[in-house]
């Protein structure tokens, strides 16, 4: 019998990581989580290291598992909810011998169940985790087509057999395990596409028969709770689940189109919903700013951005990072996309007339201390907002502008008094997200001309940058998580006296750059010349000032 190491030791004794680092990973991680995965998601190391170590150490080989000839009839050998739930499939079979793709060569349990089950002797080969699921949604779904008579015979059947519950589950269960923020289920004529939002990049994943299509959105209706019978008009639905140990909230969008109704399920991953104020991606200068703006008694703090640029995300951080018990917190929002413990939350209901300016009036007769309002749209929730900034609240909101400087303008044309603006603002937050390069296949090269030329119109310099070559890890994209870009624009008295003297946006801005205010695209230039993303990736969302 071969000696079972542990995998913190290997990776202490190869000095990949400190006994400090295995010891904080160990009594920080989730419970049921493996630490090579918790030791990932912490960044003391990526899972190409992780991989070169189990490969060095164990003896293990390490395939790319897209070009291996995998025999596909070895799937029905390891059943797919387990091959799922321990990232584990089967590629070959040699006598006695089957080879087994595992992502933790180390999981003992695993392989003792598979030997059991199987009868056979397992021999693991590593390959990563995002292809074994790749290969997992091939191999294990792809035949999965159903025709009318198929659907008739199994509307006989039991429910948990019935086609479009195992479909829906499995759409379900691939968006949790991409990472999908959102999953669009598009009917067309003859075919119906499953689409999901990785890195806020929609990609066709899979495309079913037309024939599942009604039972599959009868499933989904019957899941977000929703009017069954109901199909001309749009709805919409929530459900919490437990997806592969992960806890989501789902919210389910129907919209009636002429080829049928149009599906799209927003994932809310609750396991990691509320990130540490220094994992948003703010840099050093930036976030001691917003961190000194964000504990002031009072004021209004401004978060603007378009849809999905992860503003709610960073006011979420924000409270958390406010929360404690000397402290009121009170939230108005459209709608409450997460729960956050020891906040008080109120959710918009425009039908019994409860709207943001009505909440708010009642907010502030409970003692607030720190106000939050999902987002700040009309003319009287504007007026509220500055009001009880200037009454000592500390007031945090979004609205949608192109940058920090542009939402001066904004909140005049909802004609509050300039005067008001002026006073009650502390500070503005543009936010973008950009696509990080993944770590696996990151490499450096010499910048053009042209690349050379942005970075010195921003008074910097570059010699080298990076691009993700596109591996399996990150479904030969390049790209594998999002980070965010900021401006901050902090109001000071020198900022108010150029506003008290209606001075135009220009010189505000000229000001705020000789404070040294960082735009969108100076936060982005660094973070390229860092090796976090790439310059296309930060003229997708910042343009040149």
């Amino acid at each position: 019998m071969k000696e079972r190491k542990r995998l913190g030791d290997l990776l202490v004794e190869a000095g990949i990581i400190s006994e400090g680092q295995l010891h904080e990973t160990l009594e920080m991680k989730k419970k049921g989580q493996k630490l090579g995965d918790a030791l990932v998601e912490r960044g003391f190391l990526n899972e190409g290291q992780l991989i070169e170590v189990l490969e060095f150490q164990l003896g293990i080989p390490h395939i790319v598992l897209h070009r291996y000839p995998i025999d596909t009839s070895l799937c029905k050998l390891i059943s797919k909810e387990f091959a799922m739930r321990n990232f584990v499939i089967p590629i070959e079979k040699k006598g006695q011998e089957l080879t087994v793709a595992m992502n933790d060569p180390m999981d003992y349990f695993a392989m003792d169940d598979m030997q059991i089950s199987t009868g056979f002797q397992i021999k693991p080969v590593i390959a990563t985790k995002d292809e074994i699921i790749s290969a997992l949604h091939k191999y294990y779904h792809v035949n999965e087509q159903y025709t009318e008579e198929e659907l008739a015979a199994y509307s006989q059947a039991e429910e948990d057999e019935a086609p479009a519950v195992k479909i829906v589950n499995q759409i379900l269960s691939s968006g949790v395990q991409l990472k999908a923020s959102d999953i669009h289920i598009d009917p067309h004529e003859t075919k119906v596409l499953i689409r999901y939002r990785v890195d806020g990049i929609l990609k066709t994943e899979r495309v079913i028969a037309k024939a599942v299509y009604p039972s599959l959105v009868a499933r989904i209706k019957i899941l977000g709770n929703m009017n069954i019978t109901e199909s001309r008009l749009p709805q919409d639905g929530r459900i919490k689940m437990d997806i592969h140990r992960t806890n989501v909230d789902l919210r389910i969008s129907i919209l009636p189109t002429v080829d049928g109704e149009k599906i799209v399920i927003r994932i809310l991953n609750l396991d990691n919903v509320v990130k540490k104020i220094s994992q948003i991606g703010f840099n050093k200068m930036n976030i001691q700013n917003y961190i000194k703006l964000i504990e002031k008694p009072s004021g209004l703090i401004l978060m603007t951005g378009p849809t999905g640029s992860g503003k709610t995300s960073t006011l979420y951080s924000s409270l958390n990072h406010l929360n404690s018990e000397k402290v009121n917190i009170v939230t108005i929002e459209d709608p409450v996309e997460y729960i956050l413990d020891g906040i008080n939350q109120v959710q918009v209901n425009p039908q019994i007339g409860l709207t943001f300016a009505n909440g708010l009036r009642s907010i502030l007769r409970q003692d607030p201390n720190i106000i939050m309002i999902g987002e700040i749209r009309d003319h009287e929730t504007a007026e509220i907002a500055v009001r009880s900034a200037l009454t000592g609240h500390l007031v945090l909101s979004t609205m949608h502008t192109n940058s920090a400087i542009s939402t001066i303008p904004r909140l005049l044309d909802m004609d509050i008094e300039p005067y008001l603006v002026v006073s009650a603002l502390s500070g503005v937050v543009a936010q973008r997200l950009v696509r990080l390069i993944c770590s696996d296949c990151k490499e450096e090269y010499e910048p053009t001309d042209m690349e050379k030329k942005l970075f010195e119109r921003r008074g910097l310099t570059v010699q080298k940058l990076y691009q993700g070559k596109g591996c399996n890890s990150c479904q030969k994209t390049g790209f594998r998580g999002r980070m965010a870009l900021h401006e901050l624009l902090v109001f000071d008295d020198d900022m108010r006296s150029l506003l008290y003297n209606n001075k135009s946006m220009q010189e505000i801005k000229m000001n705020a750059l000789k404070k040294g205010m960082l735009f969108l695209i100076d936060d982005g230039l660094l973070k390229a010349k860092l090796g976090f993303t790439t310059i296309n990736e930060i003229l997708r969302v910042a343009m040149e000032e």
